[in-house]
């Protein structure tokens, strides 16, 4: 009990230590946790033979992912993704696989060990790559659906795999196997092994249709009850045994976990308790993941890794160039563009957790050799050790990009107006809406070719170009324009278009959309006349509703509203003479006075409104 729990002290400090650091330096948490692993395993060799346990109970981590990223998806949005599956998923299976085992063959390997590692490195890291999309934001990109697609159908391909690999062994060598494995480590697979094709297949589907039944008429009702006990910890418990439950299920029938757990997820989309569900599982699951990365890390064989490791190094690199070489084509086959191919490319070019389990399973069943076996753990273990600096280097080449990029071109303005709109999101739109519809002439410019032509759908005029490009806006008429409205979302194109067209002309009233108070002050910085902050005003409106729900006359709300609106914005003007770009405002002593005291006058302020309404009432 006491070595149990000095493991988990060690592992908790390592992730509270290694994390953060890793955050703040720009790493991502990924590789602070392979970090911290390789710290506390091969460098100061604090964790033993309990590790191996301990990563196949945080395998869980992976299983609980897919089950929270099926809950995103309802079976329509799957269907939808059904191209990419079979089609861009498929092809990178198949397609890594024979590249990796013609490499192996050219280089004198048996075909059957060639086609075992082909199929085995095929395989990507779901646990890594949707970690690190979900944390850079990544995921509903092009680039990123394409890859999930992409893992989803590598998570399906493991099933065929471990049906498959064990027709590569000699037949001598298969009966050896399957002996072993009886009361081994594979006693689930070998099980529905030992029945004819036509069971196993009767097994399989029988257990997906148990997973989409039980979702359907099982756990609704489950929750139901357990929900009327008005206890949140066994909430969470059966939360718990429905992701624990589906993943033993699948093993027992030599399934992926992962894959029931996703298709779970997916059956329960729609459910009322979807977010229940997500708010007691994620928890466990971000965790347990980060348990699974630092044994990834802790696992390294460094006395394999220093007895070779050029060699080593010079296979993984290999590996991720073969499987990069394979996601490019196919990135420009499928239409993925700019940084989405890279994005694809990159991140889907290391070996993955999966791998660890095929290399077990093909070793078992006698297909690998010992030491090819271990020269393979140690190039997925690498692979997955050098994803998230790959991820860094997809930033960089994400930046060069925008940078670079060839303007696609813009639309010919053929009628400039006076006022000129620029960007057409969620906050142009409602700009746009009010002022034509009040009889007034608009141009508007946004650079996403798909949101004009929405909006030409609904009848209003739009033009497609970056509106911070000189020879749009003059063609836009910005020479001769009254008004210039910058609605854009990058704060910093929104900030170059202002100082742009202040440049240009001293005499134009620019009004200019801000994400928050810095934002505010460099604007104000740049040239624009009217700043709003974009949930500013969304905002006033909210607490008005609170006021007049707690005792305020509408008149009252209204008017505390009026007063903290002008007050508020002579105060952000205030502000801006002592704010100091490149200085965090929490930094700035000279801000942090001033805004005190602002803060104070304004509480002051509207304590003497309320008083002076409460005389005039007792007056009256």
């Amino acid at each position: 009990m006491d070595a149990f729990l000095f493991q988990a002290t060690l592992y908790l400090i390592a992730m509270v230590i290694a994390v953060p650091i890793a955050s703040r330096l720009g790493l991502g948490s990924v590789l602070g946790y392979l970090l911290a692993g390789v710290v506390i395993g091969p460098v100061l060799g604090l964790v033993g033979s309990e590790m191996a346990d301990l990563q196949h109970f945080a395998e869980f981590g992976v299983v609980m992912m897919l089950f929270l990223i099926g809950l995103e998806l309802e079976p329509r949005a799957l269907w939808a993704m059904r191209d990419k599956l079979v089609g861009l998923g498929g092809l990178q299976v198949v397609g890594t696989m024979l590249l990796v085992a013609a490499l192996l063959l050219a280089f004198g390997q048996e075909w059957r060990v060639a086609l075992a590692v082909g199929a085995i490195l095929a395989l990507s890291s779901t646990a890594i790559v949707l970690q690190t999309l979900d944390e850079k934001r990544l995921m509903q990109t092009a680039g990123g659906r394409s890859t999930f697609a992409v893992l989803l159908t590598q998570d399906i391909a493991v099933i065929p795999m471990l049906a498959l690999l064990p027709l590569l062994a000699l037949p001598g060598a298969r009966a050896l196997a399957q002996a072993d494995a009886a009361h081994g480590e594979h006693a689930a697979v070998s099980m529905i092994q030992s029945l004819p094709g036509w069971g196993v297949t009767l097994v399989t589907l029988g257990a997906v249709a148990a997973v989409v039944l039980a979702g359907h008429y099982l756990i609704r009702p489950a929750f139901h009850w357990v929900h009327a006990a008005r206890l949140r910890e066994i909430n969470t418990a059966l939360a718990l045994a429905i992701v624990v439950g589906i993943a033993s299920l699948m093993t027992l029938v030599g399934l992926s976990p992962a894959l029931g757990t996703f298709l779970a997820g997916v059956v329960l989309a729609n459910s009322e308790f979807r977010h229940e569900l997500e708010s007691d599982i994620a928890p466990f699951k971000g965790l347990l993941l980060g348990l699974f990365f630092i044994t990834v890390g802790a696992g390294i064989d460094t006395g394999l890794l220093f007895s070779a490791p050029a060699q080593l190094i010079g296979l993984t690199l290999a590996l991720m160039g073969a499987k990069g070489a394979v996601l490019y084509v196919l990135a420009r086959i499928f239409g993925i563009h700019g940084r989405d191919r890279w994005l694809f490319t990159l991140g889907l070019a290391q070996a993955g957790e999966f791998g660890f389990v095929l290399i077990s399973f093909a070793l078992g069943q006698r297909i690998l050799p010992s030491g090819t076996a271990q020269v393979l753990m140690m190039v997925v273990a690498l692979s997955m050790l050098l994803t998230p600096l790959f991820f860094i280097l997809h930033d960089y080449l994400a930046r060069r990009l925008t940078d670079s990029a060839e303007p696609v071109k813009a639309d010919d303005i053929d009628a400039p107006e006076p006022i000129i709109i620029a960007g057409i999101g969620r906050f142009g739109q409602v700009v746009n809406r009010m002022v034509t519809m009040s009889g007034f002439k608009t141009t508007v410019l946004d650079h996403d070719l798909a949101t004009i032509r929405l909006m030409r759908k609904f009848g209003f005029k739009g033009y497609f170009g970056d509106p911070t490009r000189p020879e749009l806006l003059k063609a836009a008429g910005l020479e001769k324009a009254r008004i210039l409205v910058v609605c854009l979302d990058n704060k910093e194109a929104a900030i170059r278009l202002v100082s742009y067209a202040r440049r240009m002309r001293p005499d134009l009233h620019i009004i200019a959309r801000a994400r928050d108070r810095v934002h505010v002050f460099e604007l104000y910085k740049a040239g624009a006349n009217d700043i709003v902050r974009e949930l500013f005003d969304s905002s006033l409106r909210a607490a008005r509703y609170v006021l007049e729900n707690s005792g305020l006359s509408d008149f009252e709300a209204a008017e505390a509203e009026r007063i903290f609106f002008k007050l508020d914005r002579a105060a952000v003007r205030d502000l801006a003479q002592v704010w100091k770009p490149g200085i965090p405002v929490e930094e700035n002593a000279e801000y942090l006075a001033r805004s005190q005291e602002l803060s104070r006058d304004l509480e002051a302020a509207l304590t003497e409104h309320f008083a002076a309404q409460e005389g005039q009432k007792k007056a009256g």
